[in-house]
């Protein structure tokens, strides 16, 4: 359970960062131009570049926390955080786009982040 717990934790993580880093450093209309990229033409920069700057923070949230052993709490947490974030960008894209293979893989996400979440609840643990 631990390695898969440390697997999920760090697949996502680097998801997150990889998502972070093109939302926070490349420009919107860069963005807009790529697969899956059409939704940044309705928005702002800001949000944008917020949606980049949450995203690199959950990669940091999801492993730091458990690999110093200071405050592990911050992991589920921000499971759950993913978990909203994923929502939201389903219910993006199946506005902008009918359900696609964005909404798929926002699922898988998703899924990724429940499991670290309930992993964290006292079923699973970093430490064992």
């Amino acid at each position: 359970m631990n390695l898969a717990l440390w697997t999920a934790a760090g697949l996502l993580a680097v998801v997150a960062l990889v998502g972070g880093i093109s939302k926070a450093f490349v420009p919107k209309e860069n963005l807009a131009e790529a697969p899956g990229g059409e939704w940044t033409e309705d928005a702002r920069v800001g949000f944008v570049k917020s949606l980049g700057v949450l995203e690199l923070l959950a990669a940091v949230g999801l492993t730091l926390p458990a690999v110093v052993g200071i405050a592990p709490v911050l992991v589920p947490v921000t499971a759950v955080c993913w978990i909203l974030l994923m929502v939201g960008a389903m219910i993006t894209h199946l506005r902008h786009g009918g359900f696609n293979r964005f909404v798929v893989l926002n699922m898988a996400y998703l899924a990724l982040a429940a499991f670290i979440a309930w992993g964290h609840s006292g079923l699973g643990s970093f430490t064992s």
